[in-house]
């Protein structure tokens, strides 16, 4: 019985099929297609983590696809060119329009220089183009030169003077004035074809002044995937809604100077806030809320920006008691401070220890009743949760946050996830409590995002409440894989002087990093198969200069905290790592910090400043070695299965 259920699925599946391929003549050709794409050669994959808002430095990241195009640019041209000329491409691969405009102020013959330009990217795009099929390349032609460059890009058998024929078209789009336009489409589909599929491994937010910038470049970018970071998660349950999320997403805002990301960059109005922040911190000068970091504000801003500062921030601890309180299964009560205090003497007990506060100044704190906001702190929590709920530009962000990322992906033979996974003291998987039932592992994280989702997605009001709140235990929780520390001690760095009140004791995961057995036990809990497997781990900082490698467990863990937040390099030494995986290996790169777009462009400075080869395989990996590759090969046999059902007489063709 079950054999003739089966037998009748798969005819369904292949008349289905048939529709596509109505002859055996099509399905004959499409298994050529795809047999032939799996023995080209694998697309380059670009890894990026913890990109904290710095757009110019990500930007340029992208841009150069972490050393990819001067790698192309040096196999072209090989000694041909000098290191110079080689930058000096390379600059205007990056930034066409701007650097053309520079050229033309400096270059007497633009003619000629038109000429050579031309003739060097399409070759550089020659170069890029070649791992692809046609019809892929076809794909990514800009539509406006589409069949000019298809035609310079393309070997033509049948042309015997190609040269000439080449020469002719060139020399015609300088005649015709089109020579600037057409070397900024061919820079542009040069730094779409260096990089096949990229890899954002969390922490697009926060710290840095144009998050909103980079989602609005990642919404147009061909084909990524997002494992969300700890940061992303906090603005996930902002504009889901959770008030100690968009508290927390105020703070963070107003302690780097950057709350022009939510009135410019979101359109959401700060002024409720504002206004109750002058009310109720005038004569305060909120010492303990200074901007952290460079910042652009005036005098009169910046004391604006520390007393809203302050008075979010009440505002956080407050919610964050009522949810700690309401969510007893979260274990977390001892991060509800404000009722350790002693508001008489503006001290606190920690751990059966008093602590001098640095600031005790709290006119809206009920000493009786810590965590009940004030009437006029409840309107103005009212009207930001509205303002971030009906923000569209911000719920389209996170919408593409949703649809293209995950805790965690598995790609290639890579297991890719940005924080840690909770182990106990002895590197066994933590058991970790999610309402009613115990998780660890691959189980903790599958759970954790069906309850990410469930804050956007379901219909029962229960379920989607505690969505939301698990939004916020991700991005604090000790137990959380995003986060990974004992506490997120907020509050202790505020009030506090005492150093031994900041510190965050990182998961035992941490010390394991270069541990074969727990390496192996990762790749069997994520059933993550091959030789060559590898952990791309993103959201700790790798401090290069105490000697730190980024490649742990002899190549098994890759850490990559991309190392674009400012506030971080003076600490690690450098601007972070990126990682390329191409068809020859793989490639860590290590940055400088970036300084600005113009010094690239005037100065021709690259922030690529050193790679290191991690892998390197003698025989060229195709696409046939990959996922893709599996799936086309899933494809192929259930082609052959179709031909077989035409020939049986199983099925008839549509001739």
């Amino acid at each position: 019985m079950r054999e003739k259920v089966m037998e009748k699925m798969k005819l369904k599946y292949l008349e289905k099929m048939a529709e596509l391929y109505p002859t055996m003549a099509e399905a004959s050709t499409e298994i050529i297609n795809l047999q032939s794409i799996l023995n080209l050669p694998k697309g380059t994959e670009h890894f990026i983590t913890d990109i904290h808002g710095e757009y110019e430095a990500f930007s340029h990241v992208l841009k150069n696809g972490s050393g990819s195009i001067r790698r192309k640019i040096d196999t072209v041209f090989g000694h041909t060119m000098n290191k110079q000329e080689k930058k000096s491409l390379a600059t205007l691969i990056y930034y066409p329009k701007e650097k053309i405009q520079l050229i033309k102020k400096q270059e007497r013959d633009m003619e000629e220089w038109y000429k050579i330009t031309l003739y060097r990217l399409i070759e550089v795009c020659k170069k890029a183009a070649s791992k692809y099929t046609r019809s892929k390349v076809r794909k990514a032609l800009p539509k406006d030169f589409a069949y000019v460059i298809e035609e310079l890009i393309t070997e033509r058998w049948d042309i015997t003077d190609k040269e000439s024929y080449y020469e002719q078209i060139i020399c015609t789009i300088i005649d015709i004035g089109r020579a600037e336009e057409f070397i900024i489409a061919l820079s542009e589909l040069i730094q779409r074809l260096v990089v096949d599929h990229l890899h954002i491994l969390g922490d697009i937010y926060d710290r840095g002044p144009a998050p909103h910038r980079i989602m609005d470049k990642l919404e147009t970018y061909h084909s990524l995937d997002i494992q969300w970071g700890n940061h992303d998660i906090l603005w996930m349950g902002a504009a889901a809604g959770q008030e100690c999320c968009i508290a927390t997403v105020i703070r963070i805002c107003a302690r780097y100077g950057n709350l022009d990301i939510l009135e410019d960059g979101y359109g959401i109005n700060l002024l409720p806030l504002a206004t109750f922040a002058l009310t109720y911190y005038k004569e305060d000068n909120c010492q303990c809320f200074k901007i952290k970091g460079n910042h652009r504000l005036n005098p009169v801003e910046q004391d604006l920006n520390m007393k809203m500062h302050k008075a979010i921030s009440i505002i956080q601890f407050k919610l964050e008691g009522q949810l700690l309180m309401r969510r007893r299964e979260f274990g977390m009560a001892d991060r509800a401070l404000l009722d350790d205090i002693d508001y008489t003497e503006g001290t606190i007990r920690l751990k059966g220890k008093e602590y001098k506060l640095l600031d005790s100044y709290f006119p809206t704190i009920d000493a009786e009743n810590p965590y009940e906001l004030s009437k006029e702190e409840k309107e103005v929590m009212e009207r930001l949760v509205s303002a971030f709920i009906s923000c569209e530009k911000l719920q389209s962000h996170i919408r593409f946050l949703l649809k293209k990322g995950s805790m965690y992906k598995i790609f290639n033979g890579n297991l890719l996830y940005h924080g840690c996974i909770p182990m106990n003291e002895d590197g066994t998987l933590k058991e970790v409590q999610i309402f009613e039932k115990h998780y660890k592992g691959k189980a903790l994280y599958d759970v954790l995002e069906s309850y990410v989702r469930k804050a956007f997605m379901a219909r029962d009001g229960k379920e989607k409440e505690r969505g939301k709140d698990i939004l916020w235990y991700i991005w604090t929780s000790p137990n959380s894989p995003l986060f990974g520390k004992t506490k997120m001690a907020t509050f202790e760095r505020y009030f506090l002087e005492e150093k031994e009140t900041h510190q965050e004791i990182k998961n035992p995961y941490y010390n394991f990093l270069e541990d074969d057995d727990a390496a192996e036990r990762i790749f069997e809990e994520f059933q993550v198969k091959g030789e060559e497997r590898h952990i791309v781990n993103g959201h700790v900082p790798v401090h290069h200069t105490s000697g730190e490698s980024p490649i742990k467990c002899k190549g098994k863990i890759l850490v990559i905290d991309g190392g674009f937040s400012r506030a971080y390099q003076k600490e690690t030494g450098i601007a972070g790592y990126t990682l390329i995986y191409n068809s020859w290996g793989m490639i860590l790169a290590a940055h400088e910090p970036f300084t600005s777009t113009q010094d690239a462009i005037t100065k021709e400075s690259d922030i690529l400043s050193d790679s290191i080869l991690v892998k390197r395989v003698t025989e060229r990996k195709n696409v046939g070695a990959t996922d893709t590759g599996a799936k086309l090969k899933e494809r192929i046999a259930e082609l052959k299965e179709l031909l077989d059902a035409y020939r049986n007489g199983l099925l008839v063709e549509k001739l």
